[in-house]
């Protein structure tokens, strides 16, 4: 009767590269925002590590016969010896690098058309003179990662009135914000930019953790027209 003989192999399992990622080779690169910053860190290596020397086993004593030599007659040589240079070889390292960047995203200023008195009744324009984009090109520890966040707009116009829109507006023929008061007085306005983005690293592209959010503030003095009576 023939047995049959059944090989079994057991091949590794294959993970993915990113599940070995670290920091020792390819440097590690976050960037998000805290308290209204933009905040990059970047870090490479994974600290000071020595080489071990190679552990050599020593021979074993073997036993054998031991007879006691006849005693010869050795002449006296003088002899020079050379200093022996001991090498001592440096450990091998790995070198530690990390630094950490803080970046500011630009404040708004906030204007409006006319300028002088606005009128009830009469759209007042308004805008801001933020970018729709903030870009900004980082080296840190030698590595090149570039910054992109576009800016988003809530403004609150003092009577009760919200806006949320994309665009920073524009003054005269090219407005595209604008607000009537209906009751003259005094109105405190309030514009809110709230800030996201991406950066890029290598090639690869992520999103920021986090938002900034930077408010402005205006006052405004919004009176009625006079009447006039004519004949």
């Amino acid at each position: 009767m023939k047995r049959l003989l059944i090989l079994v192999f057991s091949l590794p399992l294959l993970l993915p590269a990113a599940a070995f990622a670290d920091c020792s080779t390819t440097a590690c690169v976050d960037v998000y925002t805290q308290n209204n910053q933009i905040i990059i860190e970047a870090h490479k290596g994974s600290g000071g590590t020595a080489t071990k020397k190679p552990v050599v086993a020593k021979p074993k004593p073997t036993s054998t016969l031991w007879f006691p030599p006849k005693p010869k007659t050795v002449p006296t040589v003088k002899r020079t010896y050379k200093p022996r240079v001991v090498v001592k070889k440096k450990p091998a390292t790995t070198i530690n690098l990390s630094d950490r960047l803080i970046k500011m995203v630009p404040t708004a200023t906030i204007a409006y058309q006319p300028g002088f008195e606005p009128l009830v009744h009469v759209p007042i324009i308004f805008w801001c003179d933020l970018p729709t984009l903030f870009q900004s090109r980082v080296d840190i520890i030698g590595e090149v990662i570039d910054v992109a966040l576009r800016p988003g707009f809530v403004w609150q116009w003092g009577d009760g009135q919200i806006l949320s829109t994309t665009e920073p507006g524009a003054p005269y023929p090219n407005q595209s914000i604008t607000h009537t008061y209906k009751q003259p007085g005094v109105y405190n306005i309030t514009l809110i930019a709230t800030w996201n983005g991406n950066f890029k690293h290598n090639g690869a592209t992520r999103a920021i953790s986090g938002t900034i959010k930077i408010p402005s503030f205006a006052v405004i003095n919004v009176v009625s027209a006079s009447t006039r009576f004519t004949k």
